[in-house]
């Protein structure tokens, strides 16, 4: 499926109790950020339906906040998702869910990156919860 992402997604409005982002007016949005979620290990999770976006008249698929910032992740795209966790997200109930789907990032190339990351952005939540699940 053919949806928006990224930067574009962080600032529609999403089903979720999330922050987003704020810079909308800043994008160009004559042509957002598509990906398909068949290129992803996340498939369909996290994308929402008959979504309105700003500047078009149709409605799309598009990534709720959550699967925005792992899209993100997963194409290495660090600096567009810091500020994930206090920025974005703003909301703790969301945690457990976002680490179970950053594990799966674990066999990725960019492992190291996005374990870092993580690192920075969760702290010692992230190191205790990596040391369980990877143990």
């Amino acid at each position: 499926m053919r949806y928006i992402t990224g930067q574009h997604a962080l600032n529609i409005p999403c089903k979720l109790l999330t922050c987003g982002d704020w810079h909308q007016s800043a994008l160009q949005w004559n042509t957002p950020f598509f990906r398909d979620s068949a290129d992803s290990i996340y498939r369909d999770y996290g994308i929402e339906q008959n979504v309105s976006i700003p500047e078009h008249t149709e409605k799309y698929s598009v990534a709720n906040h959550i699967r925005a910032l792992l899209d993100l992740l997963e194409l290495g795209k660090f600096s567009l998702a810091q500020g994930m966790n206090k920025d974005f997200i703003c909301n703790d109930t969301y945690t457990e869910e976002i680490f179970a789907h950053v594990i799966k990032l674990s066999n990725s190339s960019l492992w190291l990156d996005i374990d870092h990351f993580m690192g920075k952005e969760y702290l010692s939540v992230w190191l205790n919860y990596k040391k369980e699940v990877l143990a």
